[in-house]
Parts: structure tokens; C-alpha cells; sequence
């Protein structure tokens, strides 16, 4: 077993993105001196549009580097509306990140957690807990970086869906389910998708079938993407491991961080077969930057995952542990009833979230 002290590619982005990695590395710090038996070492890397209108790039040779070589990244939030590539798209060097690394599998866990507002009034949207599972290297995405438009008369983007791609997606979808079903979960995996008109979504479907034979211990059934947009918010309590391609797993990712009071309690995770990059699902948000305003949960929460996942590559139990230390203060910092982020209607910012994080996280363990 390597040594146990990981190297951390921080990558704060912008706008909120720093402050919400600001206040991050003092929670990881944290539960890492509460736990002991690892090391984390942070490196920051300056990343995203702001880099990109001070150096010319959004992502620099030395911080592509640093990303490969690291342990895993730790991703604030890239963007700012007002400073564009010159056809007018916004900077996403996680994107990138993605394409590079092959983080193909972004996964989206969504939890209510105890105390937080939900939207849905019935009574088991509490037992909401499910995880939207998206392909993150083809699909829609995987022709961005060409230019479609004809002549100013015709713009075309194309759907890339690959066998090699899709396989690897939905054994990485049914492995999770299952390890979710011993841990008291459903044990199932719902393939959402618009087979019934895109002829490579049906490929896409075919292939999730020959997978869900060769892993007949955990169910597998099948939703069109509108439909499922109907279902999360009619009954989302019903559903435990979504799968789908790129472009519909993201719209269906922030529907379902809506159902847990919205973007600041969403973590998520980009995991490839050697690299992971943890990130809140939530944009750089420039029209609170520096307010004070920003909810580090979601950030605070992919840490977490950040840990777990370190823990179980490296066979590290401190890791894994100090993960659980991380899940618990977050969930029993809700718990009163008391603690609302702005963005969920409340007036607590920031320093008063992380300060209540941190004083549960000395309180537990």
C-alpha cells in the first residue's frame, strides 16, 4: 500500500468558487486531524475564465500537469458569463478535465438531508435518496470543440454514443447500485433516455439490456427522459441509480438537486478509471461573489465524496472514516431545524454554515 499522504489539485475556478473552496480546505483539515492516519497536501491551481482573460488560457500546460499527477482535484466552479471564448461559449476547463482524464462516470448523489427544506410537500420526499449517474465523455458533448455552423444557415451538434463507452458506464451504474443495496439500498438501475426517437439512444438502451443480464442480482428498468422528469417530481422517493448520456444526465441532475432545496446542497463527483474530480454541482454564481451569500454544502459534500473515494482506491480506512466524520456534521448541522442557507430562504451565509460544520465535526467521532 502507497503512503498515506495524498496530493490534492485544488482548483478554486471562479467567482464563488473561491469562496467556497476557501472555507472547504479548513473542514478538510478538520476531519482529517479528528481521524488521523492520512495526510491530505493541497496545491492550488488558478483555473477557468478569469485565468483565461489574465494568460490567455483557462487551463494552463503546468495545471493540466498538476491535475494528472495529483491524487485527485478538488474543483470550485468555472465561468463568468462575461468573459467568452470568441464563438460566444463560456470557459469550462472541467470539461476538459473530463475529456482528458476520462472522468466518464459524473456522479450526482441527491439525499434530503434531516431538517433542510425540501419543495415537495408530501411527507416522503424526506426519503429521498437516489443518484443520477451521467456519461461525461461523449454523448452531445462530444463534438463541442467543433464548429458546426454552415455558412450562418445551419448549426449541427452530434450524438456520440460508443459500446466501449456505454459498457463501462452501466457496469460502473450496476456495481454502484449494489454497493449502495448493502448498505440498505434498492438495489435498482433506471436507464433513462429517448430510445423511442433517437436511433442512438436506442443503441444506448440495447446496450444497458445486455448489461442488466450479465447483473441480474440488481433490477434494471427503463424511463424516457420526459417521463422521468414527471416521475422526479411526482414519486422521486421511488427510484435509487439513474444512467444516462451526457446532455440528459445534466438537465436531470439539476432537476433532482431542486428536489434537496437546490444547487448549494447538490455535491458531485467526476470518476474516471485512474482520476476523480470532486465539485458542487453548483455554477461560479458572480451575482453573490464576495457577499458572503455562498451555501458551501454542496462543496463541503463532495469533499466527503472526495475522501470516500481516496479511502476505497487506496485502501485507507482513515479516509473513509474521516468521510463519514464529514457526512455526519453536515446531516446533524441540519438536524435542529435552525441552520437555512440563503439560497434555501434562509439568512445564514457562509462563515455561520461552515462555523456550525466545523463545531460538529469537533463535537463528533
Amino acid at each position: 500500500m502507497r503512503n498515506d499522504s495524498f496530493r490534492i489539485a485544488v482548483m478554486p475556478g471562479d467567482g464563488i468558487g473561491h469562496e467556497v473552496i476557501e472555507a472547504c480546505l479548513p473542514v478538510l483539515n478538520a476531519v482529517t486531524a479528528k481521524t488521523g492516519g492520512f495526510k491530505l497536501d493541497f496545491e492550488t491551481w488558478q483555473v477557468g475564465a478569469q485565468a483565461y482573460q489574465d494568460t490567455g488560457t483557462d487551463l494552463s500546460d503546468e495545471a493540466r500537469r498538476a491535475a494528472g499527477e495529483a491524487d485527485a482535484i478538488l474543483f470550485g466552479s468555472a465561468g463568468l458569463p462575461h468573459i467568452r471564448r470568441p464563438d460566444g461559449r463560456e470557459l469550462a476547463p472541467q470539461l476538459d478535465l473530463r475529456e482528458e482524464l476520462q472522468l466518464f462516470a459524473g456522479v450526482r448523489p441527491v439525499r434530503v438531508l434531516p431538517g433542510a427544506p425540501t419543495p415537495l410537500a408530501d411527507p416522503r420526499a424526506r426519503d429521498v435518496d437516489l443518484v443520477v449517474l451521467r456519461e461525461q465523455t461523449e454523448g452531445m458533448f462530444a463534438t463541442r470543440e467543433r464548429d458546426g455552423v454552415e455558412g450562418d444557415k445551419i448549426a449541427r451538434d452530434e450524438m456520440v454514443i460508443t459500446r466501449d463507452g456505454s459498457e463501462r458506464l452501466f457496469d460502473f451504474a450496476f456495481s454502484l447500485a449494489r454497493r449502495r443495496k448493502e448498505k440498505g439500498g434498492k438495489g435498482m438501475v433506471t436507464c433513462v433516455d429517448k430510445a423511442n426517437v433517437l436511433t442512438s439512444l436506442a443503441f444506448f438502451r440495447k446496450i444497458f439490456d445486455e448489461r442488466a443480464a450479465a447483473n441480474s442480482d440488481i433490477d434494471a428498468n427503463h424511463a424516457y427522459v420526459d417521463a422521468m422528469a414527471y416521475f422526479l417530481v411526482r414519486d422521486p422517493w421511488s427510484f435509487d441509480v439513474l444512467v444516462s448520456e451526457n446532455l440528459l444526465g445534466d438537465i436531470i441532475s439539476d432537476l433532482t438537486a431542486a428536489l434537496v432545496g437546490g444547487l448549494g446542497m447538490a455535491p458531485s463527483a467526476d470518476i474516471g478509471p485512474e482520476h476523480g474530480l470532486f465539485q458542487p454541482a453548483h455554477g461560479s454564481a458572480p451575482d453573490i461573489a464576495g457577499q458572503g451569500k455562498a451555501n458551501p454544502i454542496a462543496m463541503f459534500l463532495s469533499a466527503a465524496m472526495m475522501l470516500d473515494w481516496l479511502g476505497g482506491r487506496h485502501d485507507v480506512q482513515a479516509a473513509c472514516d474521516a468521510a463519514a466524520l464529514l457526512d455526519d456534521a453536515i446531516a446533524r448541522a441540519f438536524a435542529g431545524g435552525d441552520l437555512r442557507p440563503t439560497d434555501l430562504g434562509g439568512t445564514d451565509g457562509l462563515k455561520t454554515i461552515t462555523e456550525r460544520v466545523l463545531a460538529e465535526i469537533a463535537a463528533g467521532g
